[in-house]
């Protein structure tokens, strides 16, 4: 009995023993099996990270190479706008960018030499503004039709922009102008257009034809387009295109408004184009600091152009109008044709001696816009006879001379 009970008691020990070790192996087991645990999950974790870290590296890749290629596009969209800014100031003040093209393309495939006066006003267009902008040709040639209209389509937008730009500059200083010059009764506001066109007898004597009750219309060259604004009835070429306040509207769209307070003599004053490139020397090695440019120096425009002055005569008679948008047709008036016009004054001379008038007025708008400094402009005949060409090719005749008596 004691004994079954000993090893009762015995047997039972031993279990507990046995249980007790089960237990100290299954505590031993449990810190390694957390350990493992924590590090797969640490594992996991740094695996998530890095992944996260490769994709926030991806899409910055792809926003730096979109953002490169919006920064490309927009530089390359504000280039053309600039561009542009040159078109309705020197190549055409109302036609289109694609009826110039489209003019130039049919002439290369048109033998018939009878063309309208208005497709070769086209054409030279065409030439003025691939002279103007020397690089359009090319890109066009290089561009998808999609591209090609779009550049088209910034161009205009440039052109338009530039001529609204004018137009709210002159608007001002015109006005400042006709105040000095005639000093009416009732001045001009220089903010409001009302004030102007035929209700202003200053203005009034300014826009209307040379005669007295003469219904203005295109077909009238407006006294301020005259040399002291008036004209000679038996000579209406003289003086033309001389008017004050005409020239220093051009001066002060092409070279700045404050060059346009000198525009007496002729010519005589300081170089345009001289001072500001001095002005630009003087500026060398000073950091930050970046010498402004005028219209004629952005577009390298070294003379004065028969398209430029026909832009500045539409523009000084909107300003001097009571009409407070820009439109082609005022009244009676149409600009369109007043602008082919002047451009047809310049451009179609009737004859040798109407041509030979018309470059030497354009010679002497060039000297009162930019001065004297037109050496470029110098023709080969005329640099041939100058006194050192000269000279050299007399003593070239006289060593040829002495060379064949000997």
């Amino acid at each position: 009995m004691s004994r079954a009970n000993s090893e009762g008691i015995t047997d039972t020990s031993n279990s507990q023993d046995d249980n007790n070790v089960e237990g100290m192996q299954s505590r031993q087991h449990e810190p390694s099996t957390t350990n493992a645990h924590s590090q797969q999950s640490m594992a996991q974790a740094a695996s998530v990270e890095a992944r996260q870290r490769r994709r926030i590296a991806q899409l910055e890749e792809k926003l730096e190479a979109l953002e490169s290629g919006r920064a490309v596009k927009e530089k390359q969209a504000n280039y053309f706008m600039a561009q542009g800014r040159a078109i309705r100031r020197v190549v055409t003040l109302f036609d289109n960018i694609e009826d110039l093209v489209a003019e130039n393309d049919r002439r290369h495939g048109d033998d018939n030499e009878d063309h309208t006066l208005d497709q070769d006003r086209l054409l030279i267009g065409y030439i003025t503004l691939t002279t103007t902008l020397p690089w359009i040709a090319r890109k066009a040639s290089d561009m998808e039709y999609d591209e090609y209209t779009h550049m088209l389509k910034l161009l205009q937008q440039g052109a338009d922009s530039a001529r609204g730009d004018d137009t709210s500059k002159l608007k001002a200083l015109v006005a400042e102008w006709v105040n000095q010059e005639f000093k009416p009764d009732s001045a001009l506001d220089s903010d409001d257009k009302h004030t102007r066109g035929f209700s202003n007898n200053a203005v009034r004597a300014g826009i209307r034809d040379r005669s007295e009750g003469f219904v203005v219309t295109d077909l009238s060259f407006p006294t301020y387009l005259y040399d002291k604004y008036a004209a000679n009835p038996d000579d209406l070429e003289e003086g033309l295109f001389k008017g004050k306040i005409l020239v220093q509207g051009y001066k002060a769209v092409f070279t700045s408004p404050s060059s346009a307070k000198d525009v007496e003599g002729d010519g005589d004053g300081a170089d345009i184009i001289q001072n500001n490139r001095r002005a630009r020397k003087s500026f060398i090695g000073l950091q930050g600091v970046k010498v402004k440019k005028h219209v004629a120096q952005i577009i390298n425009m070294r003379k004065v152009t028969p398209r430029s002055i026909a832009y500045i005569a539409c523009l000084v008679r909107f300003s001097l109008s009571s009409i407070t948008s820009w439109r082609s047709v005022d009244g009676d008036f149409d600009y369109v044709q007043f602008w082919c016009t002047i451009v047809d004054f310049f451009e179609r001379p009737p004859g040798r001696d109407a041509r030979c008038r018309v470059e030497r007025l354009l010679e002497w708008w060039s000297r009162k816009v930019f001065g004297r400094n037109h050496r470029s402009g110098l023709s080969e005949a005329a640099k041939a006879n100058m006194s050192v060409n000269a000279l050299a090719k007399q003593r070239a005749q006289r060593a040829d001379a002495a060379f064949d008596s000997a």
